[in-house]
């Protein structure tokens, strides 16, 4: 693996781990600007599912109904945190198999009918993800007092290398 292709991998591993101690840590039922968390959650992780690779060559997961990844529309429908886990499993080996088929050179390339390059396309995710994940870990903070574990760019935790808080 490329240089840059192995500190995106790296990198990506890590962020899907944060990503399931936030999922583990957080309340599902939390309301934050009028939407339950588990809404929250799989807007970040839909959001990722869509967009890291190419949102035009994107099918729906099959319990996905219209409005669902939304945050200004109300579902009917809830997610478990089961569900939410199962979805996080599927996005990250998704995710994980697309960076193992990347070069450094690909990054350069704009997927059809996007406007961003490869390498535009995970930044930009990056950035989501984890603005999500900061505002879900916030609401877990704020119910606990407790912080959940993060696990930074160098794979190093802070006071805490295990369990689910710091």
């Amino acid at each position: 693996m490329d240089e840059l292709t192995a500190s995106i991998r790296k990198l990506t591993e890590i962020m899907f781990v944060n990503a399931d101690i936030m999922l583990q840590t957080c309340d599902p039922d939390y309301i934050l600007c009028d939407m339950p968390i588990w809404k929250h959650v799989y807007h970040m992780l839909h959001s990722c599912d869509q967009w890291f690779i190419n949102p035009n060559e994107y099918t729906e997961p099959d319990f996905h109904v219209s409005g669902l990844n939304s945050l200004d529309i109300p579902s009917e429908k809830v997610l478990s945190r089961e569900q939410l886990s199962a979805y996080l499993e599927s996005v990250r080996d998704k995710i994980m198999a697309y960076v193992d088929s990347l070069t450094d050179e690909r990054l350069y390339e704009v997927p059809a009918g996007c406007k961003l390059n490869r390498l535009g396309m995970i930044l930009s995710q990056y950035r989501h993800f984890y603005a999500h994940l900061g505002n879900i870990n916030a609401t877990t903070i704020i119910a606990t007092n407790k912080w959940p574990r993060v696990v930074n760019a160098e794979g190093k935790c802070g006071r805490s290398a295990s369990g689910l808080f710091e």
